[in-house]
């Protein structure tokens, strides 16, 4: 697949929406495709809150312009957001997907997903300086302060992925395997294999709209 493919609007990576050029296009700092990239990271890890109790029934979850609209997202919403920022100020982009094991899960998010190991966990893609580099702009600092989780930093040259361990040395998360990268979100593919995989959580989704991650 040509670079091309990796500027060009989506459907949930929908870097043409005007919310979303405008917001990219305010933030995008520096003179350099890596500056811009590493100023975008950061306006959409901590200007978009993280919540795992999300509506995973309600596509507009998985869309970046809802996300952003919505000010909150989970792992997917986030960085289908951040890769339409990069498209919108020229950068290619495409999001990836992994299956984590989270050692660290709360009990009551436990309890609602029947499970600790996440499957399609998002991330971003960003082509700078000649290479793919992966990018995770998932928990916003305030969620890791209080959890004592590590922020992800990203620089633009280095892969941005979970830490393996917390500020306290315990397990947190475990990549177990992965999924491969794509141009647009697959959507309906990962919420089939929600409904699957967490059949009582999926289920759950329709009341989840005002829970918080706490």
């Amino acid at each position: 697949m040509t670079d091309s493919a990796y500027l060009q609007a989506g459907a949930f990576i929908d870097s043409e929406h005007p919310a979303v050029r405008a917001f990219a296009l305010e933030r995008a700092k520096g003179g350099t495709d890596r500056e811009r990239a590493v100023s975008l990271y950061y306006a959409v890890r901590d200007g978009v809150r993280y919540s795992p109790f999300l509506n995973f029934t309600d596509i507009e979850t998985y869309r970046a312009s809802s996300v952003l609209a919505r000010g909150v997202g989970f792992c997917v919403g986030k960085s289908a957001l951040y890769a339409a920022c990069a498209r919108a100020v020229g950068i290619p982009a495409r999001v990836g997907f992994a299956d984590v094991k989270n050692h660290l899960t709360t009990p009551r998010l436990r309890e609602r997903m029947g499970s600790d190991v996440f499957i399609y966990h998002g991330y971003a893609e960003l082509l700078l300086e000649g290479k793919w580099v992966k990018a995770t702009p998932v928990f916003n600092r305030e969620l890791c302060r209080r959890f004592r989780v590590k922020p992800l930093e990203f620089d633009g040259r280095e892969d941005s992925i979970f830490h393996p361990f917390d500020e306290d040395d315990r397990r947190h998360m475990e990549y177990v395997n992965f999924r491969g990268t794509f141009a647009d979100v697959p959507a309906e593919t990962i919420m089939r294999d929600f409904r699957e995989y967490y059949p009582s959580g999926y289920a759950l989704g329709k009341d989840a709209e005002n829970e918080r991650f706490e």
